[in-house]
């Protein structure tokens, strides 16, 4: 997904729940690198291939198909919950406490249980995505991890998953698309009316801060208060480590509609957090923790993602040009002769003096050069946006990467700096109204197929024999 320049105070887009084919390849970049840990997702940036969490730089279960449960009369099974599992250990890095894992697998089952409802759905209304689209998905999937799709069904069995596990995720994710463009997306308008008032709302809170937050949020009362924030507290150890993202652990233990988002709360002005958690607010930098924190029926732990001002212009807003020179190590590379290889590759990248001096480096290193006009500075992960920042042109940043993504270093070639904040057009928030309506839409789409189906449990979660 690219991320696109947006006029400064229109609300950013959710994620969507459904993880989509390229949002699996980014799950499943196994973060086990000597070189760099990110625990996020990886982000492209009009094509610039970036971890979202970078770090600037100087065994399966054995599976046994048992019944797990029937949905509508098809079978779940403890060998695809636990196939399912393998992809989030990959995404952290392995670093699952034993003691969470049974709520996790509760977690995963319910996520099957909605994909099965999705691909029935699909199927019974005749929009059923074609094995031909699935397997086009798969080797897509397979390309963002530098990988033939033969390569990729290697690597997914070798981390105790499987084909049948990741096809059944992409079917799922199709299906629902499917579902939405032809039940949903159609038929959702929003009046001018609407856009009239969104665009004088915006107005009027011209220059008022706003606060990108996510939470994890954990319901509470008298009796367990003591108990609950002790967990919030041994989430809090875990965030800190960085062995885990925020947005995994909002996705598994926050108990709210926004854990369905990895946690993101949007952009709120402090007036529309509780007393508590603004006064936190206030005193975090974007990327900080915060907590654990009483508020309203619970504890809430904060992870400030993002500031600004209301149609005000603001320097990480500037657009940028850029070079990314990436190496990408050959499949079978030691850790040992990775890092010899990443050691060189950053000692020859700081050599580079201006852009023009950048596909000759690269060349000499045998890596790829991608050059990229029309990136917003706030769009990239926050280490770059301070390293970016604070450079001329024609500087280098500092190496970024992992063993299995290869390692890349940026190169600025110019800087627009924004002279004055863009009110967004009609057009634009017309369309984000809409994209929020058929949100909601879809949600409660998936609760009324919930509700009528039908649900037989077997046996209780546990891992294969």
């Amino acid at each position: 997904m690219t991320m696109m320049n947006r006029p400064h105070g229109l609300p950013k887009q959710r994620r969507p729940i459904f993880r989509s084919g390229i949002a699996i390849a980014a799950l499943l970049l196994p973060q086990t690198a000597v070189l760099a840990q990110s625990t996020g997702n990886s982000v492209s940036v009009d094509g610039l291939d970036i971890p979202a969490n970078v770090e600037l730089l100087g065994n399966g279960d054995s599976n046994v198909y048992r019944p797990t449960a029937t949905v509508n009369g098809e079978i779940i099974t403890a060998t695809d919950v636990e196939q399912r599992l393998a992809l989030v250990r990959m995404a952290n890095q392995g670093q699952i406490p034993p003691e969470q894992l049974q709520t996790l697998r509760l977690q995963i089952f319910g996520q099957l249980i909605d994909e099965m409802l999705q691909i029935q759905e699909a199927r019974a209304t005749e929009i059923a995505p074609t094995d031909a689209e699935i397997d086009q998905q798969y080797e897509r999937v397979a390309a963002g991890l530098r990988q033939t799709p033969q390569q990729f069904s290697q690597f997914l069995v070798a981390a105790g998953s499987s084909v049948a596990s990741m096809r059944q995720q992409i079917r799922a994710s199709l299906s629902w698309q499917n579902i939405l463009a032809r039940n949903i997306d159609p038929f959702t308008n929003v009046s001018q009316e609407e856009v009239e008032a969104s665009l004088a709302r915006l107005e009027s809170n011209r220059g008022q801060a706003e606060y990108r937050v996510g939470e994890i949020y954990l319901p509470a009362n008298a009796s367990n208060m003591q108990a609950v924030a002790e967990n919030g507290r041994r989430i809090m150890e875990q965030l800190s480590s960085g062995e885990v993202s925020f947005q995994d652990m909002a996705t598994r233990f926050s108990q709210t509609t926004s854990a369905s988002v990895g946690g993101d709360l949007g952009w709120l002005r402090l007036s529309q957090l509780p007393a508590s958690l603004a006064e936190a607010v206030q005193t975090m930098q974007p990327g900080q923790l915060a907590g654990p924190l009483e508020s309203p029926g619970g504890i809430s732990i904060l992870y400030l993602i993002d500031t600004r001002r209301v149609l005000t212009a603001d320097p990480r807003d500037a657009v940028l040009s850029l070079k990314q020179i990436t190496y990408a190590f050959p499949v079978g590379t030691t850790p040992t002769r990775a890092a010899e290889v990443a050691s060189n590759f950053s000692a020859q990248t700081r050599t580079i003096a201006g852009c023009g001096a950048a596909d000759t480096v690269a060349a000499a290193l045998g890596a790829e050069v991608i050059s990229r006009d029309q990136i917003a500075l706030r769009d990239l992960p926050a280490p770059l946006q301070s390293s970016l920042a604070a450079m001329q042109i024609g500087q280098v940043t500092p190496m970024f990467g992992s063993p299995q993504t290869g390692v890349s270093v940026l190169v600025l070639c110019g800087r627009d700096m924004p002279t004055e904040a863009t009110t967004p057009s009609a057009d634009q928030v017309a369309d984000q109204l809409r994209q929020e309506r058929v949100q909601r839409r879809a949600e409660r789409y998936l609760r009324d197929l919930r509700r009528d189906a039908v649900i037989d449990y077997g046996q209780n979660i546990q891992p294969a024999a």
